[in-house]
Formats: structure tokens, sequence, C-alpha cells
């Protein structure tokens, strides 16, 4: 079972003002974004192995979609974190039609707006198995969603998969 340190997921959680979403594993206030994270699969189905050839953290991976009904947006300067710091920044162009999806996935391989999936390149495990807490953030640095989880309270059928929107 993967699980980073109290201290620093504390740390990284007083720094960011975000103390509410550490105690309240649930859906955060809603935000002004047609981006919303739809839902993580943060255990990876199987025996946890990082490594980059052969491992599975590409099977860890979060969903992000287009709520809006009429607009395409570019995630080009979007930031996902994690409540210890763990941060990934979409740095090249992937659009999203409205009522489109992307699965930002561990691991190494080919990004593919066609295949909805964008790589991480980094073959660690970025959530944490008992529970975390995830920020995701518009190019201005606004928020523009948040999630909390655990694995206890979030996971009802213990399959590693929580579901944040519809």
């Amino acid at each position: 079972m993967r699980s980073r340190t109290a201290i620093a997921a504390v740390t990284a959680v007083f720094a960011t003002g975000g103390l509410t979403a550490l105690a309240a594993p649930a859906q955060a206030a809603e935000y002004s974004s047609s981006l919303k994270l739809t839902g993580v699969q943060y255990d990876a189905p199987g025996r946890d192995d990082n490594r980059c050839s052969g491992g599975n953290t590409k099977n860890e991976y979060l969903t992000i979609k287009n709520y809006s009904r009429g607009t395409t947006v570019n995630l080009m300067g979007y930031v996902v974190k994690d409540a210890a710091g763990n941060t990934f920044t979409f740095t090249k162009n992937h659009t999203l039609q409205p009522g489109d999806y992307i699965k930002l996935r561990g691991g190494r391989g080919t990004d593919s707006d066609s295949g909805n999936v964008v790589y991480r390149n980094n073959c660690n495990f970025i959530w944490n198995n008992p529970g975390d807490t995830i920020y995701f953030s518009k190019p201005s640095g606004a928020r523009a969603d948040v999630h909390s989880y655990t694995k206890s309270g979030s996971d009802r059928d213990g399959n590693g998969y929580v579901k944040f929107h519809g």
C-alpha cells in the first residue's frame, strides 16, 4: 500500500490553505469552470509496481471532463496537484470538445487527443491509496475543481476508483 508521510501532507495542506479539504474528504465547493474532475483510479489494479517497463502506474489515472455545452477548452497550462505537492502541468495543447474527457495516466506513453489520454511521463504513483486531495487549477491559477477521497469512506465497492461528478 502506498502512502506518503502525514507530515508532508499536512505541510502541503497548510501551505495551500486547504485544511478543510483534509478534514472532510468529500466533494468541495463548485468552482466556475467547465472542466471538472470526473473521478480517479487511485489504486491501480494488481500489485503496485512503479517500474517504467512492466509496471502498472499507467493504470492509475485521473479523468477530467469538459462539462460545457458549447465551449472547446484547451488544457495547456492547467495544473493538477495532490495534497503532498506532487504537480503535473499540461504543457502541450490538448483540446476537449464539449462533453469530451481525457485520462491523465501515470507512467510513460504517447499522448493522444483522439485516444483521450495524456501521460505524466513519471512512473511513480501519485494518488495515495488511503486517501488524498486532488487540486485542479486553471492556467490563471484560479481553482477549477478540488476533491478529497478516502479508501474507507469514498470507495464503497473497494475497486480503487472514486467518482466525483456524473
